[in-house]
């Protein structure tokens, strides 16, 4: 296998670890939907959707994006149009160290979902 090749097979291996992430966060009383997309020129994002009692969306995401040639990941929890974590999206150069970064940044956005959904649905009370 070339080098491109085996490229693309590491990003593949990453993408899929953080969308399985992503689509087991779960919630008793917030039904989830797990979604994955590309997104032009190179780009992809993994990540689940809560729908609240209210009608509102929460989205938890991680995306990856090749440009001018370097990584640029990034991850998030938005309520609607409100951040409730946003994490800087990072440049970096290397495969090795964009794949690290997009594991490092699913662990922080999966990590706080069920204390995030539960002040949520606190508030609706």
């Amino acid at each position: 296998m070339d080098s491109a090749s085996l490229a693309a097979a590491a990003l593949l291996s990453a993408l899929s670890r953080a969308a399985g992430t992503l689509a087991e966060l779960h919630h008793p009383f917030v039904p989830s939907l797990p979604f994955s997309y590309l997104f032009p020129p190179a780009g992809a994002v993994a990540g689940t959707v809560f729908t609240l009692p209210d009608g509102r969306q929460v989205r938890f995401a991680v995306s990856i994006a090749v440009a001018d040639g370097a990584y640029r990941v990034g991850g998030e929890v938005i309520a609607e149009d409100e951040a409730l974590l946003d994490l800087p999206r990072k440049r970096v150069p290397e495969l090795d160290d964009a794949l690290e970064l997009l594991d490092e940044y699913t662990a922080e956005v999966s990590e706080p979902a069920g204390r995030l959904l539960d002040e949520l649905l606190e508030e609706l009370r």
